[in-house]
């Protein structure tokens, strides 16, 4: 059984956007280590080999498990709507359709910009022309290999402070070479992590079960029935474990196994510490050892369980991030109780090991890997209602 499911329908609407939220952060936790260790342009070739390698993978197991699989730019612009590349509102998509085979989008806000445009024109070309014109292609591929996405206009902004931030045309046809699989994506598609069944949705529960029918503006996901949210958190979930065990092929073919596998364990402690923070805010959890061990539980390093919960779990055979953890390494535990209170800490015992909450009477100084996360505006973003409607050919 899912950890989710034992949030209520209203706690979940508001944790699965958060989710999504906290999978768009991995990189801003993982690529300062890799600029730090490699520079700038290892750091986008290594960005896109971990999205190109995870996306199309996931994005599959969207439309399947939500029942809106198919060939044409709805399809796209639906499973960009259920992406960790693309969570709601803090990475503002606007789509219009012109035809099955048509379609529009422009980023009204890209929270990813605003962490970026701060760093220079550098490394905004980096992101919004070296990674995305590989990426866009890549995730459209796991609906139709015919699938391009180009720009209309894109970062650099000219003139300064322009909007939207940018706008993309998606145009299918028979005409354009096939996009294949790339390399990492191949790698990764016998993993466990992209094989693992979870449980179906149960169609009898109020709400809607599924993502068929039209497309819509932006989700409410106060729409979505119970068993369809708990679905939707786990497998969001497997979309971080995916995008990290991209990274962590990228990084080790270009390092040793001792310095790549300290990049990944910084990824890791930086993200967990964001998250928590998130997800105790979101759920208005107490500073307190019950409130970190709740958050423990809900956090996206230990689910979904049918992944992650055994000493000899699918995510430890994939080595994945569970497989970075234990009693030698205690950071992103660490990170994780101690953003829900400084006072809190871990004792890490056993095999298979086993974490206990403890208190502590000094307050720790937040991880430095935590801080460096802590640079982009996501950490502190905040939602807003949005209706949901349905979007018709222009």
């Amino acid at each position: 059984m899912s950890e989710y499911s034992s949030l209520s329908q209203q706690e979940l609407a508001v944790v699965v956007p958060e989710l999504l939220l906290i999978g768009q952060l991995i990189d801003r936790s993982g690529m300062a280590w890799c600029i730090s260790a490699l520079g700038r342009e290892k750091m986008a070739q290594i960005a896109i080999e971990e999205w190109m390698a995870a996306s199309p993978i996931y994005t599959r197991r969207m439309q399947r498990a939500l029942r809106f699989e198919g060939d044409d730019v709805v399809t796209i612009f639906k499973g960009l709507q259920l992406d960790i590349g693309a969570p709601p509102q803090f990475m503002d998509f606007r789509y219009s359709v012109e035809d099955p085979w048509h379609g529009r989008f422009e980023l009204a806000h890209c929270g990813a910009l605003m962490d970026v445009e701060p760093m220079g024109p550098d490394y905004v070309r980096s992101m919004c022309h070296d990674i995305e014109d590989p990426t866009f292609d890549a995730t459209a591929v796991a609906t139709n290999p015919r699938a391009q996405v180009r720009p209309v206009h894109r970062p650099p902004r000219t003139p300064a402070g322009r909007t939207p931030h940018c706008e993309w045309t998606v145009t299918i046809s028979d005409d354009h070479p096939p996009v294949d699989f790339s390399a990492g994506c191949l790698a990764l598609q016998d993993s466990r992590a992209a094989t693992l069944a979870l449980d179906p949705i149960d169609p009898s529960s109020p709400g809607r079960a599924d993502y068929s029918g039209p497309l819509l503006s932006d989700l409410d996901f106060a729409e979505f029935s119970h068993p369809a949210l708990v679905r939707i958190a786990d497998e969001v979930c497997l979309q971080m474990h995916l995008l990290f065990l991209g990274f962590r092929r990228a990084v080790s073919s270009r390092l040793p196994d001792a310095e790549a596998t300290e990049i990944c364990v910084k990824q890791l402690t930086g993200i967990a510490g964001v998250a928590a923070s998130r997800l105790r805010a979101a759920l208005s959890l107490p500073s307190s050892r019950e409130g970190a061990e709740r958050v423990l539980a809900l956090h996206p390093l230990f689910n979904p369980v049918a992944y992650v919960a055994t000493a000899d779990s699918p995510a430890h055979l994939d080595g994945a991030w569970v497989s970075l953890v234990g009693p030698a390494e205690v950071r992103p535990l660490q990170a994780i109780v101690q953003a829900v209170d400084p006072h809190l800490d871990v004792v890490v015992s056993g095999s298979p090991w086993t974490v206990s909450v403890v208190s502590r009477p000094d307050a720790a100084e937040e991880l430095g890997e935590v801080a460096v996360t802590r640079f982009s505006s996501g950490t502190d973003f905040a939602f807003e209602p949005r209706r949901s409607l349905p979007i018709t050919p222009v």
